[in-house]
């Protein structure tokens, strides 16, 4: 059995247990999310073609991850016109294991587990104390420098792991406060606490020894 979606502005084929990559929706990992433009379901030999959409149709989801597409460069020259622009773009993208494909106006068998819910809520909440615990020095993150230092601190944010953990919202509550709207994208600060939490050199370090080596 399998459907045909509609999210993004793009259509997917999908089956039970199937991992899709698809345009970024709200939400944490383990939550579950219907897709409700359903276009055709096939069960066997009976295929439902929608008019536009399959009536009583859904299809179950659950978030399995939050992602980031590849690195795309947008690069622009005209001749004699001493005319170059070079910009760059990573999609934001949300990976979704699908669960159920419904019909007949069918309820989810099951809900997606609260414990994970509850992991993807772990992170300290913002203006969080200290509380004593010594922090790492954040100031290792490309593009965060005394001010930007500063102003995670007031936030309460003091660790690589509190910073890998961040979600969506945390990231817009901490923009909004560092008024630095797309910078934590821009410069992949989570990227890179997430390294320095795992132990790798700073980005910075090893730019300055390939830097040497040529």
């Amino acid at each position: 059995m399998y459907a045909v979606i509609k999210t993004g502005g793009k259509q997917y084929r999908v089956a039970a247990d199937q991992k899709i990559q698809i345009e970024r929706l709200v939400g944490n990992p383990g939550d579950q999310i219907e897709f409700t433009d359903v276009l055709m379901v096939s069960n066997g030999g009976s295929v439902e073609i929608g008019a536009p959409l399959v009536s009583g149709a859904t299809v179950v989801g659950e978030i399995a991850s939050q992602d980031r597409g590849p690195h795309i460069i947008i690069f622009k020259k005209r001749r004699r016109k001493h005319y170059r622009r070079r910009n760059g773009h990573r999609q934001d993208l949300t990976s979704v294991t699908i669960r159920e494909i419904l019909t007949g106006g069918a309820k989810p068998s099951k809900k997606a587990a609260a414990p994970k819910k509850a992991e993807a809520a772990a992170p300290a909440p913002l203006a969080a104390p200290v509380g004593g615990v010594k922090g790492d020095d954040i100031s290792l993150i490309g593009g965060v420098g005394p001010k930007m230092e500063q102003g995670l601190h007031e936030l309460g944010y003091t660790t690589f792991a509190q910073i890998a953990a961040w979600t969506p919202d945390d990231v817009a509550k901490v923009e909004a406060h560092l008024k630095q709207k797309g910078r934590v994208a821009r410069e992949e600060w989570i990227e890179q606490a997430g390294e320095l939490a795992a132990g790798k050199p700073p980005r910075a370090k090893v730019d300055k020894a390939r830097a040497k080596e040529e």
